[in-house]
């Protein structure tokens, strides 16, 4: 489980196709202290499990499932991720209950700054959109964020400063991708509701 709470950038250094396999290797000296093999750890809010610690890099392989579901098969060498290890039981739950499981791809509709206020558009499913609620939360690449409004067929949140410069999500240009997960206790609210009255 994680928060939403990105503890650092790591910048990809290698991405090696083996067989329907891709081995990232992801540059992190902040977060490699304690980290061992077999760990969570999120990139871009998708769950991975750590393969290889060497000095400062960590290192995952995603499988089939996950390269169709993500955005983890359009990045590239070089390019900046986020990255939080998994939630301490003795830590505190600073952004939401993000389990790394994403729920779907949506993209960057648009930008749009005044002054320290940036309003971040989304365009997703719909089916996607529908687990949403304003005020409620979200999670963008991992970054736990607030809901500002919801559309039918996407959403924004607004980002502050200090998310813009530690995350990656102030590099993010219109039409890029971003995975997305929608609150778990929406979706098991959603679940029961539907099985009460499937109407």
């Amino acid at each position: 489980m994680f928060t939403g709470i990105v503890e650092t950038v790591g910048k990809i250094a290698s991405a090696e196709e083996r067989g329907e396999v891709v081995r990232f290797a992801i540059e992190a000296p902040a977060v490699v202290a304690g980290v061992e093999i077999g760990d969570s750890v999120a990139i871009n809010g998708a769950c991975l499990t750590v393969v290889d610690v060497a000095g400062g890099v960590l290192s995952f392989e995603a499988i089939r499932e996950t390269l169709l579901k993500t955005s983890l098969g359009s990045l590239d060498v070089g390019q900046r991720v986020n990255v939080e290890r998994a939630m301490r039981a003795d830590g505190r739950l600073d952004g939401h209950i993000v389990q790394g499981h994403v729920d779907a791809t949506g993209r960057v509709e648009r930008l749009e700054r005044d002054g320290d206020d940036v309003r971040f558009y989304v365009t997703c499913s719909e089916e996607l959109a529908d687990l949403l609620v304003e005020k409620g939360s979200v999670a963008i690449d991992g970054v736990s964020l607030t809901v500002c409004d919801v559309r039918r067929d996407g959403f924004d949140v607004a980002l502050i400063p200090h998310t813009l410069e530690v995350t990656t999500l102030g590099e993010r240009s219109p039409g890029d991708p971003v995975n997305l997960e929608a609150d778990v206790l929406g979706k098991y609210v959603k679940k029961y509701l539907e099985r009460i009255s499937p109407s």
